[in-house]
């Protein structure tokens, strides 16, 4: 599930943002009439793309390669959050795994419905020393597979991603597999 396709319902509805401005769409990428640039540009999530015009989000220093053009949130502060709409086929156990930036490190959760699912989940930065363009740490990818697992019934449910700790993290989607039985 791509974090940029939160649900639709505005501010401390379908989102909360600590301001009114996309520093993504619009801004950092200027209104020119394209898709991409423009994205919910006049909504507060903080929403832009994968780039790969200067090894932006194509360098030696991630740990994972995106594809270009993949819409992410980013510019994220602490009591930040998003909602998100799915439908589950079949209830159980899930493992969520996350595509992310973190310069940082820091801490995130889920909640199901309103109602906590994932307790703190520590995400762990991707900081890497050896790049010597400091603005390009918020660009170093990574996956992270197991990052929580979470029970999920059948049908229509809201999962929300909310930001706890540290902020300046990149999330570009979010994906769910069945945990084995044992």
């Amino acid at each position: 599930m791509e974090c940029a396709y939160y649900d639709l319902g505005g501010e401390g509805v379908a989102y909360h943002d600590t301001d009114g401005q996309n520093k993504g769409s619009g801004t950092l990428n200027p209104a020119d009439g394209s898709y991409l640039n423009e994205f919910r540009m006049h909504e507060g999530v903080d929403t832009s793309y994968t780039k790969y015009h200067d090894q932006i989000d194509d360098n030696p220093y991630e740990a994972v390669h995106p594809p270009k053009d993949l819409l992410y949130v980013g510019w994220t502060d602490p009591g930040e959050w998003f909602n998100m709409t799915v439908k589950v086929k079949r209830s159980g156990r899930y493992h969520v795994g996350l595509l992310y930036t973190s310069r940082r490190g820091g801490g995130i959760s889920l909640a199901l419905n309103g109602n906590d699912v994932s307790g703190p989940i520590k995400i762990e930065s991707t900081y890497n020393a050896a790049d010597p363009i400091a603005w390009r740490q918020w660009h170093h990818w990574n996956y992270a597979k197991n990052l929580a697992t979470v029970e999920l019934p059948r049908g229509v449910n809201v999962l929300t991603l909310r930001i706890v700790d540290q902020g300046n993290m990149n999330f570009a989607y979010l994906d769910f597999t069945e945990a084995l039985s044992k």
